[in-house]
């Protein structure tokens, strides 16, 4: 497939992708919807207002005009495959419907260097798993050890947490360095302080399309449809505070002060090139966790940071999304099974993702083992955890046969405490 408009060969956004998002001009414009295309964003609010999609599920309503893609999301699979067709229909360079409408183009197709990127979704709520084996195992073995790194329950349940919709930002957003209770090693009482132990962690999510009224369950073999698409996600973790306050109930101010995400929301549709078998899972499931399909995806990972003293990124971790034990739809069928509702927008991240290999693993305390073994930067200085001036960026992408369907990026700079 070759789209009229230019695609560079490693862009992160061919034909094959068309991810869906939220933007206005730099230059005054109330936010809307769009889709990305090489270095260009599809104003679809244009083309809505065309009526290139009345012959679809969207019929002459306004749901790209919003200011959130909910409305789109809440309409399901059937609309979403009928927009997407339309879309690569008309985006083709052999279709002369848009190819050929100089003036449509003028108002549709814009620079991406021109808009402002925003939150993709009203997010209602955000759960937050624990599902890399890799990763638990890891931070287990560090304040278990290697006998106890796995809790009982792990191989069981994906793991999860509530966590703060609020504090969701988009990419760019400058984060500022949280503060809170922390216990020095040779203390018998907490101090309040400016996290010393700021972590990143790399993770993906996906955002709820039709949602399951309270009291109903969604079954694994239908949770599929109930998913829009996934962004990389950046769950910031102040560590040292985390230590102090996890026991009995598990993260609370460590975590919810901000987190991360991409503001390209890739479908499900354009990775399902990437589908595979993920890993062996051991004792096998409970029924209503034992899914039928292969539910893993083939997304390769990669972490960046990036210095006041350096003007450049530094890949400090390369992983993959097929490590996750739990998949995405076991995460979401146990998330309902008890009679929790979902809503349109919701999100659910995966937790850490860590490889099998020490520059797989995704964050800061795996990478440096609790800071006993630094990352050693080019200009000579080192990291245990994030310092402030310091930028994290994350990057996904999946390679086709020569093409490749990709996230962009999710970026954050820390500044200091207030």
């Amino acid at each position: 497939m070759r789209s009229f408009i230019e695609v560079k060969p490693d862009s992160d956004f061919p034909l094959q992708n068309l991810p869906y998002g939220v933007f206005k001009l730099k230059i005054g414009s109330a936010p809307v919807c769009g889709t990305a295309i090489g270095d260009y964003v599809i104003d679809l609010s244009v083309l809505e207002k065309k009526g290139y999609f009345a012959k679809t599920l969207l019929g002459n309503k306004k749901i790209f005009s919003q200011p959130s893609l909910n409305s789109f999301m809440g309409l399901g699979r059937e609309a979403w495959k009928q927009v997407r067709v339309v879309l690569q229909t008309v985006l083709s360079d052999e279709n002369p419907m848009f190819r050929d409408d100089k003036d449509l183009q003028k108002i549709a197709i814009i620079p991406m260097n021109d808009v402002v990127m925003c939150l993709p979704a009203e997010i209602g709520d955000y759960t937050d798993f624990y599902s890399s084996k890799e990763h638990a195992t890891n931070v287990g073995t560090m304040f278990r050890g290697k006998e106890n790194a796995l809790m009982p329950n792990w191989l069981h349940i994906p793991i999860g947490y509530h966590g703060r919709s609020s504090s969701i930002v988009v990419s760019g957003t400058e984060i500022k360095r949280p503060k809170g209770q922390i216990k020095p090693a040779n203390s018998e009482n907490p101090i309040f302080s400016p996290s010393k132990l700021l972590d990143f962690e790399l993770e993906m999510g996906f955002l709820i399309g039709p949602g399951n009224s309270l009291g109903k369950v969604i079954p694994i073999d239908n949770a599929y449809d109930h998913i829009f698409g996934m962004v990389l996600v950046n769950d910031w973790s102040a560590r040292d505070i985390q230590t102090w306050e996890y026991q009995p109930l598990g993260p609370f101010l460590a975590k919810n002060f901000a987190t991360s995400i991409s503001p390209w929301v890739v479908t499900m549709e354009a990775l399902e090139p990437f589908k595979l078998k993920g890993p062996e899972q051991y004792p096998e499931p409970l029924e209503y966790l034992n899914s039928k399909d292969d539910w893993a995806y083939d997304i390769k990972l990669d972490v960046y940071l990036k210095t006041q003293s350096e003007n450049e990124n530094i890949k400090i971790s390369s992983s993959n999304f097929k490590y996750m034990y739990w998949n995405i739809c076991q995460q979401l069928a146990h998330h309902t099974i008890n009679g929790c509702n979902t809503r349109t927008g919701d999100m659910m991240a995966s937790g850490t993702i860590s490889g099998p290999t020490k520059d797989s693993y995704g964050s800061m305390l795996e990478l440096t083992w609790r800071g006993e073994n630094p990352i050693k930067l080019p200009c000579g200085s080192e990291r245990k955890f994030i310092e402030d001036g310091d930028t994290i960026t994350i990057k996904g992408y999946c390679e086709g046969n020569g093409y490749r369907v990709g996230f962009g990026e999710v970026s954050g700079k820390i500044l200091p405490a207030i």
